[in-house]
């Protein structure tokens, strides 16, 4: 391990030169001059806890979901007695504005990386650490505490001011929308091979008849996203590709915190909607193990898979009681001959369509729609991951257009 290390510092230095080499010598100072202070917080430790954690800021949907987990299980004393918790982050930012948000909200000192790094010297460094690497709510602290990002008025006035100069009128309800694609990543880290995860992508026209369908209704679609891998061509003038054009750290934000309802996958993007409590309809949902811990207001349906030998769907009980439900890497499906299914642009519709009525209050579910849906819960609970507590629903349209996979 300690050459590996080694020879990955070289290979640093090599690439980035005198600079790499002397950011390198600073941080050994820093690591270095950091120990009496450790020595300090470890003889303060039975009077005054003080913790060190790092905040993953180069991945949105874990700077997002991670940090405001914490934040919600220390309100609710879930392992938080009183203590003195300080933040750094992990290097790049995905998202300025959400860094300069949780700059209001936490304690957050830059040397603060290099009293961390020097804590962990020495045993017993896990005291002093802060737990902040979970973004599954699985104890449900979400749904009992408020959101603890907030916007200033300097803020509020400049959203309002670029929902206007999108063609937005004041206080028009709008919907927001994302296709999970592999650009981001491809772009912003491209000496890491992301293909492992290429299953959860979609392809953002199947969402385009959603859109389409809420535009009579009185709503603006947007499609959010950033590096998007194509744009979307179409005339309604109440649907806009915003990804492709005026996308910045701010809105993405904003929007996500405004919007009536977010329509996403399993984008990053999506913990921002999570963090403001917005509803989310949630398509192409995957792994099915890990089914979205929400608010009861959310839905979601999953992505199928396809048995290729059979030439038929998986139910959900073989996804369940089998290791399936859980894979998160491409060559898990190719192994076992399964291919991954997009939902249709009809189980996108009809999902949309209920999630519209249910924030309205004008959603009705008969008795078919009650017994399908306590049939698929009753085969999630039988083997699942974090299933304390799950109030989302699943789409009643795409239970009655599928009732062959809750066998």
């Amino acid at each position: 391990m300690g050459n590996i290390f080694i020879r990955r510092q070289i290979n640093q230095i090599f690439k980035g030169g005198l600079i790499i080499f002397l950011k390198k010598c600073l941080g050994i100072l820093f690591l270095i001059l950091s120990i009496p202070l450790v020595l300090i917080i470890r003889f303060l430790r039975p009077f005054c806890l003080i913790r060190f954690g790092v905040l993953p800021s180069n991945r949105i949907g874990h700077f997002a979901a991670n940090t405001e987990i914490y934040l919600c299980e220390r309100d609710k004393g879930s392992n938080y007695p009183k203590k003195i918790d300080i933040f750094y982050y992990n290097g790049e930012i995905s998202n300025y504005q959400l860094k300069k948000m949780w700059d209001r909200t936490l304690r957050i000192w830059f040397l603060g990386k290099w009293v961390d790094k020097a804590n962990r010297l020495f045993l017993g460094y896990q005291a002093n650490v802060v737990p902040i690497n979970c973004d599954i709510d699985s104890s449900g602290f979400l749904r009992q505490t408020k959101p603890h990002l907030s916007f200033i008025s300097d803020e509020e006035y400049l959203g309002q001011a670029e929902l206007r100069k999108m063609g937005l009128p004041v206080g028009n309800p709008f919907i927001c929308f994302i296709a999970r694609d592999k650009e981001y990543l491809k772009s912003t880290q491209p000496d890491i091979d992301w293909g492992y995860h290429n299953y959860r992508d979609a392809d953002i026209n199947n969402y385009i008849p959603a859109m389409e369908e809420l535009t009579p209704r009185g709503y603006f679609a947007l499609r959010m996203g950033a590096m998007v891998g194509k744009k979307i061509n179409i005339s309604n003038p109440n649907i806009i590709d915003y990804a492709s054009n005026g996308r910045s750290d701010f809105l993405d934000v904003y929007l996500s915190a405004k919007c009536d309802f977010f329509v996403c996958d399993t984008a990053g993007v999506s913990s921002l909607p999570i963090v403001f409590r917005r509803p989310i309809a949630w398509v192409n949902y995957i792994p099915l193990k890990l089914a979205p811990i929400g608010s009861l207001d959310d839905l979601f349906i999953p992505k199928k898979l396809w048995l290729l030998r059979e030439e038929r769907f998986l139910t959900f009980s073989e996804i369940f009681n089998s290791e399936i439900g859980g894979f998160t890497r491409n060559f898990q499906y190719e192994q076992q001959g399964i291919k991954v299914v997009e939902n249709t642009p009809e189980e996108i519709r009809g999902l949309v369509i209920e999630m519209e009525e249910r924030i309205k209050g004008q959603c009705q579910r008969n008795t078919e729609d009650k017994r399908l849906q306590e049939r698929f819960w009753t085969l999630f609970k039988s083997d699942s991951i974090n299933n304390k507590s799950f109030p989302a629903r699943v789409g009643a349209d795409f239970l009655r257009k599928n009732k062959e996979l809750l066998k």
